[in-house]
């Protein structure tokens, strides 16, 4: 992608959202990243089970890997921002025992 190109947004209302609450695959082939998105979707309740949900695929992106890097680049800005907030807390990882 020419990073000397002007690029204008031009937005399309009729674009529709689509929700997610987890991911099932993240697949990069070198060339574009594909990244699956799921819906969960509980099942009816059983008394005296647990209960069980079922994951659907609710879309299926596949970006560039330029676009990659810049999703990467603006989630880290906004994770930046929100644990400035005190919204969220990076957690850091405990070192590994000696046993």
């Amino acid at each position: 992608m020419r990073t000397d190109l002007k690029r204008i947004y031009v937005d399309i209302p009729a674009v529709s959202e689509t929700f997610a609450d987890s991911f099932r695959n993240f697949v990069f082939d070198g060339q574009v990243m594909r990244i699956e998105f799921c819906a969960t979707r509980l099942d009816d309740i059983v008394p005296n089970h647990p209960p069980t949900a079922k994951q659907y695929p609710a879309c299926r992106l596949v970006l560039t890997a330029q676009a990659m890097l810049e999703m990467y680049n603006q989630l880290g800005q906004m994770i930046g921002a929100l644990e400035k907030e005190g919204k969220i807390k990076r957690e850091v990882p405990a070192p590994p025992s000696v046993q």
